[in-house]
């Protein structure tokens, strides 16, 4: 019997991609499908699988869909992808969403008791230990969809606990790497990512290196080591995606294409392992290179790092001011080197806290974004 998958957020760049892995797959069947304001390709999405419940956060592209989708039953608002976790009835959810965002469905799925795909970093970030605790008393998994995360799970399945020593993240240091002077970076300039094909915040996190602070925090609550033995090294080739250090002082490489299909194939498929048909040839590799990174022309790494290792409520406000700094640099209103002083100092004027439940984690998401975006008000103004 087929697995029947869920895809929110999928009018994005893991979203489209995770429809063509479905669409390849015997073992695979859509649910539905849920996107945020695109009413026009999620109807085409729909009318390509046939998808038969659909959700739009956005009510007017939801009225759109409404219209265009005879017979379908289509969803509005957050609330909508919420309750479209439970109409869909699915057997795994996709959480593609981008942003904190994704963290309602997130809870949702896991609250069901429902394997949980999480392409979307934020819900670890911001949520940390609450997410883990809920999955935990709903025995539901949690397995990651990016490319780094993914190895990790893979390199790290089969070794008993205390045999990982080290885990290791690999970075291709994104279309500034080696460059000090990062002052007049244009967007365009900072979209043209080096090796993947990424959607806009994603791509931007990996041109600061944010993205692989992101990750750094997500590792640390997907496989529980300690911030110190969670090390960040430049691939540029990006063909290695991850290493773990045993014990006995082996380290095991994780290696495939730079080829987001793979690690979506893995998570819809497990524990099954179909083919995907990303074949990679050693002798066609040339040189694979590694470096440490460079903190200082990319403070967003130290910024995570420490956000990370002070907890509690700190990564939840890292994550909300790196969505508002880096939105105000796509929409050209701070320089690039801005949102790195922003979320410094958002962090600054936080009040690191541990949480409770969740409607403290919102409370802070919300603080935090005030705070950003009055601090991009000023980086603004101080550019014009």
């Amino acid at each position: 019997m087929a697995k029947r998958v869920l895809i929110l957020g999928s009018t994005g760049s893991i979203g489209e991609q995770a429809l063509d892995v479905v669409a390849g797959s015997d073992e695979l069947e859509l649910a539905g499908l849920a996107a945020g304001r695109n009413a026009d390709r999620l109807v085409a999405q729909a009318r390509a699988t046939g998808a038969r419940a659909v959700a739009l956060s956005d009510p007017e592209a939801a009225a759109v869909a409404t219209a265009e989708l005879a017979g379908a039953r289509v969803l509005a608002g957050d609330e909508g992808i919420r309750e479209l976790i439970a109409v869909a009835e699915p057997d795994l959810v996709l959480n593609a969403i981008v942003g904190t965002a994704g963290l309602g469905p997130t809870i949702a799925s896991l609250s069901a008791g429902l394997d949980l795909a999480l392409a979307n970093k934020e819900s670890l970030v911001a949520g940390g230990e609450l997410v883990t605790t809920l999955a935990e008393a709903t025995e539901a998994r949690i397995l990651p969809v990016d490319s780094e995360h993914s190895a990790l799970a893979q390199l790290i399945e089969g070794h008993p606990p205390g045999t990982v020593e080290r885990l290791v993240l690999t970075a291709s240091g994104g279309p500034f790497r080696g460059r000090r002077d990062l002052e007049g970076v244009s967007v365009a300039e900072a979209l043209a990512h080096p090796t993947w094909q990424m959607g806009g915040r994603i791509t931007i996190d990996s041109a600061t290196l944010m993205n692989k602070g992101l990750e750094v925090i997500e590792a640390h609550h997907l496989f529980g080591l300690p911030y110190p033995l969670i090390e960040v090294v430049v691939h540029p080739q990006s063909i290695v995606h991850a290493l773990v250090q045993l014990a006995d002082g082996a380290h095991l490489a994780h290696l495939g294409a730079p080829d987001m299909r793979v690690p979506i194939s893995y998570a819809l498929h497990y524990p099954d392992r179909p083919p995907a048909g990303v074949p990679l040839r050693l002798a066609d590799l040339g040189a694979l290179t590694f470096e440490a990174p460079d903190e200082e022309a990319f403070p967003c790494l130290r910024l995570a790092r420490e956000a990370g290792a002070a907890g509690g409520n700190a990564p939840c406000a890292l994550n909300a001011a790196d969505e508002v700094a880096v939105a105000a640099f796509l929409d050209g209103r701070i320089a690039f080197t801005a949102i790195a002083e922003v979320i410094a100092g958002v962090l600054e004027a936080t009040d690191v806290q541990p949480f409770g439940h969740f409607e403290e984690l919102f409370a802070c998401d919300a603080q935090a974004r005030a705070t950003a975006q009055s601090l991009v008000e000023r980086a603004g103004a101080a550019t014009r």
